[in-house]
């Protein structure tokens, strides 16, 4: 007996020599594992290359502060629209940051998905183009000029060569193309007056030519480079630092118990036309409601069968179709009205150096007799009505008006033409330069001495210019500006011709 207590002693004494030296090797392997192995154990597999310290991201945000910047500390001693439109013009390279982020993160998304990512940058962009709407601020070139830029950030959108659009380089210098009409009046109104407003136009330039064009020629050459081993955009969470992956864990487990009673619902008010109600009229509380609907093929037995003679075609009293004197009620039809024709109030007045000439409704009558070389002259929102500018002006703009006429003597600077629809303007003086933007449908008549005018159209249409015949008897002559050109690509650069009208 002594023998075997002796025997099980010396087994345990082994097992726990076994056992302390087995502690020891494990307190050795932890103390000299590598400290991010160690991390990886315990926060798991780290994140997809690509973070917000990549150099795609980080060279953006560089781009951002260093260009944008620039922009908005010129905008700050400007102030006002021009301000406002800058900040705006912040917002939409910050929703671009995102996507770029996005774009260093995660896989290639669908279009769906996609849509989602720049929905924000949409917005930024629809915000920008709003600014231009409506009556035309002192500030509208700086508008449009960052407006129509903005167009350049949708290169993150490119999916490949049949997608409609230019590589992200080509489609950065396509866009400044359409802003840069505006950037440089902004530099033409502005140089040798206030340096602030040129300091705005090159900083807007510089920001995007050869700042996001070169960012995207050096990083995303042939399209956005989207992470083939990264996350997929549907577990990504915009506007973070890093990628998060969202839970994929299993769901809680239901709580133990019998399940609560279901909430009692209070019978709907008796006054209420919407709320159901029995036969005898009486309104049903929810649980008659259930209680119905829970009788099964017994909920229609009370049901009235709808019989030949119910329906509206074998009903003489009733047609089905519409008489066509029916008219909508007077306080329907008042409002359409009113929101389809609401227009300002009617002025025509001296506001300083600026004539001011609005919401001219059918006026043919309009004469400005009384004009001096500093003063300019602003039409906006007329219809259907003639303007006469008699004597010289510094400048007019005939803005957002529609079957109206404009005659004018002499012009020291520019008459502008602008978001308007079949209007007729003619130059009986001097006008070194008209500038006809987004109009539809414009008839210009030149005189003999305003025929050195330069003539300048953007996103026109049907823009015909009249001048004078070879001897004074004869007709004027009607020549239409091109609508369309042919780009051809010829000893390393584009050459651009217009397309002939037939009969132009």
């Amino acid at each position: 007996m002594a023998t075997d207590q002796a025997s099980l002693n010396a087994v345990v004494a082994r097992l726990e020599a076994a056992v302390a030296r087995l502690e020891s090797l494990g307190s050795q392997a932890i103390s000299s594992a590598p400290k991010q192995g160690i991390a990886s154990l315990v926060a798991g597999p780290p994140p997809p290359a690509g973070s917000a310290s990549s150099p795609s991201v980080a060279a953006f945000d560089e781009l951002v502060q260093s260009r944008v910047g620039k922009l908005l500390a010129a905008a700050d001693k400007i102030g006002g629209n021009v301000l406002q439109a800058s900040q705006v013009l912040q917002r939409a390279f910050e929703a671009e940051k995102t996507v770029i982020l996005a774009i260093s993160q995660c896989k290639r998304p669908d279009g769906t998905d996609m849509q989602k990512v720049v929905q924000p940058l949409g917005e930024a962009l629809t915000k920008a183009h709003s600014l231009t709407e409506g009556k035309r601020s002192d500030a509208f070139n700086h508008q449009k000029a960052v407006a129509e830029s903005l167009s350049a950030l949708t290169w993150v959108c490119y999916s490949g060569k049949d997608c409609g659009m230019s590589l992200p380089g080509p489609h950065v210098e396509e866009s400044w193309q359409a802003a840069e009409f505006y950037n440089n009046k902004v530099l033409v109104e502005y140089k040798g007056k206030d340096p602030n407003h040129v300091e705005w136009a090159r900083a807007l330039k510089e920001l995007y030519l050869p700042g996001l064009r070169d960012y995207a020629k050096q990083f995303h050459t042939t399209g956005p480079s989207w992470n083939p081993s990264g996350y997929d955009i549907k577990d990504w969470v915009p506007g973070s630092t890093v990628a998060v992956k969202k839970s994929s864990g299993p769901p809680p487990p239901p709580p133990r118990g019998p399940p609560p009673p279901p909430p009692t619902l209070a019978a709907p008010p008796s006054s209420s036309s919407s709320a159901p109600s029995s036969s005898a009229g009486t309104p049903l509380s929810m649980s008659a409601v259930f209680q119905e609907i829970n009788q099964g093929e017994n909920v229609t037995s009370g049901l009235r069968k709808v019989t030949a003679d119910m329906k509206t075609k074998n009903r003489a009293d009733r047609s089905g179709a519409v008489p066509a004197n029916s008219a909508p009620s007077d306080k329907v039809s008042g409002a359409t009205a009113g929101a389809s024709s609401k227009v300002g109030k009617p002025k025509c007045e001296l506001d300083g150096r600026k004539w001011v000439v609005e919401y001219q409704i059918g006026n043919k009558s309009i004469v400005l007799d009384q004009c001096e070389a500093k003063q300019s002259v602003y039409i906006f929102g007329c219809r259907d009505s003639v303007i006469q500018v008699k004597g010289k002006v510094n400048a007019i703009a005939l803005d957002k008006c529609s079957k109206s006429g404009l005659v004018f003597d002499d012009v020291l600077s520019a008459c502008e033409i602008v978001n308007c629809t079949s209007v007729e303007v003619q130059c009986q003086g001097t006008a070194p330069t008209i500038t006809i933007d987004n109009t539809n449908g414009c008839q210009l008549y030149l005189s003999k001495t305003s025929l050195d005018s330069a003539v300048t159209t953007a996103k026109s249409s049907a823009i015909n210019v009249l001048v004078p015949g070879p001897t004074d008897d004869s007709d004027p002559v009607e020549h239409a500006l091109p609508e369309q050109f042919l780009n051809s690509f010829k000893d390393g650069q584009f050459v651009t011709t217009p397309v002939s009208h037939s009969g132009g």
